[in-house]
């Protein structure tokens, strides 16, 4: 069964089945006037469209911000704009964001910290999933040997590997 508006291709696939015969590739076309391919909607996902609206919503908040910050206030007299925010907020605000932020990633660094074990802690070292290396010795030489299970290092062992420097 071939579908309404296929077309073959003058490639064959090889089929690998048991029965060892050829088929042809198709390819496929939407029909635009077909009334089943319309009923799927289309147009923009409504992210796109909350992206889009909210990128021109900031262009234009910016815009009036950076008008009301800068022009001179019999400027904006002259063209009937008589009730506007104290120029204090023009500077506050910026700057009390600023601080916020600054604070907030001082206070999440600080919690961290905090939640942290120190270094002397066996915390650091072990929890429930430690696996001890295993004392299995294989009595089979060279290439036979399998390979050891999956087990943590000692912190005595990675030191000696790390700084020994008596080689």
């Amino acid at each position: 069964m071939e579908e309404p508006h296929s077309m073959n291709s003058p490639r064959t696939i090889l089929s690998f089945s048991k029965r060892g015969r050829t088929t042809t590739a198709s390819v496929s076309f939407v029909d635009p006037n077909d009334e089943k391919s319309n009923s799927v909607e289309h147009g923009p996902k409504p992210s796109e469209v909350y992206g889009f609206v909210g990128s021109i919503t900031t262009v234009v908040a910016t815009a009036i911000y950076l008008a009301w910050a800068y022009i001179p206030e019999p400027w904006l007299h002259s063209i009937g704009i008589f009730y506007y925010p104290s120029r204090y907020w023009a500077l506050a605000v910026p700057t009390y964001a600023m601080v916020i932020i600054v604070l907030a990633v001082t206070f999440y660094i600080g919690l961290n910290f905090m939640s942290t074990p120190p270094p002397t802690s066996l915390t650091t070292m072990f929890d429930e999933f430690s696996r001890e290396p295993s004392s299995f010795l294989s009595h089979m030489e060279g290439d036979e040997q399998p390979i050891e299970p999956i087990s943590d290092l000692g912190i005595d062992k990675i030191n000696v590997l790390m700084f020994d420097d008596t080689k």
